[in-house]
């Protein structure tokens, strides 16, 4: 069965075995200092607490926080462009890039790349299953825990069902070619699309033969939270927010 890296990273974590509150408390109010704050210098400064506790700390690899980012660094990096880019109808270039637009496009990129850091803090030392846990223990509604959580196992069964059709075609030269690898990326979407839901189907016969009328729950053990994680996380907040004050001049 194929995985995925960070839920594998997750469940390797040296934070495995902290409680989720603490966690989440962490990467939420890296994010939220992320969002309100100004983009410099508070921006590279989340980035840089956020990444150096998963790998420091949380002892994550750098070469998989370096994969895990390049997808999130690319669409930023699309963002920015289309925010620095200026269209004039009026006289001039049709397509500009002004110093104000620079400037915005910049924090954009700040706010979003530190935003991340403080995203995958959280899902590469947390697995999925005590994410769900936790959003039990916070009485949200049980529909939502349960899409989420189904949503979740039948990932792994489409990331076995993409995996073993195109190891098919590789294996019959369906990708030694260009014309070749776009004819049997088409096939491989079209099948795809067409097992999944089959087997999603079969899925809603099985528990609706059952009369399952309740959660797929799981058993878990709450972790009891750390006063000391969360001393040094309300510490780490304090020194980002007076960071973030000192540049702006309003503190002396």
């Amino acid at each position: 069965m194929r995985g995925l890296a960070i839920d594998d990273a997750a469940w390797s974590s040296r934070w495995r075995d902290h409680a989720v509150r603490d966690k989440a408390c962490l990467s939420l109010g890296l994010l939220l200092a992320a969002a309100l704050l100004p983009p410099w210098p508070t921006s590279a400064v989340v980035a840089v607490v956020a990444l150096g506790l998963l790998v420091g700390r949380a002892g994550t690899s750098p070469a998989l926080v370096a994969r895990a980012v390049r997808g999130p660094l690319a669409f930023v990096a699309i963002g920015s462009v289309s925010v620095a880019v200026v269209v004039s109808t009026s006289g001039g270039p049709f397509l500009s890039v002004t110093p104000d637009s620079a400037a915005r496009a910049a924090g954009v990129a700040g706010h979003a790349v530190a935003g991340c850091s403080a995203m995958l803090l959280l899902a590469m030392t947390t697995p999925m299953v005590d994410l769900l846990a936790g959003l039990r223990r916070l009485r949200l509604p049980a529909a939502c825990v349960e899409v989420a959580g189904l949503v979740y196992r039948m990932l792994f069964v489409l990331l076995e069902s993409v995996g073993t059709i195109r190891e098919s075609q590789a294996a019959r030269l369906g990708y030694s070619s260009p014309s070749r690898s776009l004819r049997s990326a088409g096939m491989l979407t079209a099948a795809t699309l067409t097992r999944s839901w089959s087997r999603a189907r079969r899925l809603e016969q099985g528990l609706a033969g059952r009369e399952l009328t309740g959660s797929l729950q799981t058993l878990d053990e709450p972790v009891p939270g750390s006063t000391a994680f969360l001393a040094a996380t309300v510490s780490a907040l304090v020194a980002i927010v007076a960071v973030a004050a000192l540049s702006a001049g309003v503190l002396p």
